[in-house]
């Protein structure tokens, strides 16, 4: 089992950057470094949305189409975390922002992870 907690969430203006981090406790926590993980964010009355993912190595990275080139998702395994830095932050960037793991391969889809935090919200006004 791999607990998951999400940091860094906040209330920012539009243009403005912030940078989340994801940090695994658990059990399982020594192949952590195995897992791929991402990020998901759920606005007000819509359905959670994917962000950013990464490969266990950090080799491999993707992007939903609403962040790239402004979201940049990050891995250290050393100390079990993962982080999403995001710039040029805009007020529909506003959601609970979630983390997700899993020992899949990395994915796109909700149901590719088998482990989720408790979000962390992000406000973003214009």
């Amino acid at each position: 089992q791999v607990q998951l907690v999400e940091s860094g969430g906040g209330s920012v203006q539009a243009g403005d950057s912030l940078s989340l981090s994801c940090a695994a406790s658990g059990r399982t926590l020594s192949t952590f470094s195995s897992y791929a993980a991402g990020w998901f964010r759920q606005a007000p009355g819509k359905e959670r949305e994917f962000v950013a993912s990464i490969s266990w190595s950090g080799a491999s990275t993707y992007y939903g189409d609403s962040v790239k080139g402004r979201f940049t998702i990050s891995r250290v395994n050393a100390k079990n975390a993962v982080y999403l830095q995001m710039n040029s932050l805009k007020p529909e960037d506003t959601a609970v922002y979630y983390c997700a793991a899993t020992p899949g391969g990395v994915g796109v889809k909700n149901y590719d992870y088998e482990y989720w935090g408790q979000g962390t919200q992000v406000t973003v006004s214009s």
